[in-house]
């Protein structure tokens, strides 16, 4: 029997639970890729009256091209950070010394950053 299996358990499933996050903004991400890239086509048609083509470069916004990228690369770093601190957490765990918690400054920068990516979309959908 591995020794301090559940501890073990539970680093995992934490870890697998990080990168399923990540995937999925990963994914988020692509989607608003691609709808951003709908919209610039359907602004360049040729079939599109002028107040809609306004209309639809308007809605792509000025960030059209980069917040799906954004969230791409947020997702990939979500996975990398996730990935270096189970890597530490394991090692911990098979340390016989008894260590303290580091702090949870990590956790409070990501929420903190997440919050204000989920405000900036939120000002962006209302003002637009």
């Amino acid at each position: 029997m591995i020794e301090r299996f559940t501890d073990h358990a539970a680093n995992d499933r934490t870890f697998l639970a990080w990168v399923r996050t990540g995937i999925a903004v990963i994914a988020f991400g692509f989607v608003v890729e691609k709808f951003n890239l709908f919209v610039l086509v359907m602004a360049g048609s040729a079939s599109a009256e002028a107040a809609d083509r306004l209309e639809l470069e308007r809605l792509a916004g000025p960030f059209g091209r980069y917040d799906g990228l954004a969230l791409i690369c947020a997702g990939l770093a979500l996975i990398v950070l996730q990935t270096v601190r189970y890597i530490r957490t394991a090692r911990m765990l098979d340390d016989p010394n008894t260590h303290t918690l580091a702090g949870t400054r990590d956790e409070i920068v990501l929420s903190v950053v997440l919050v204000l990516v989920l405000a900036g979309f939120s000002a962006f959908l209302v003002l637009t």
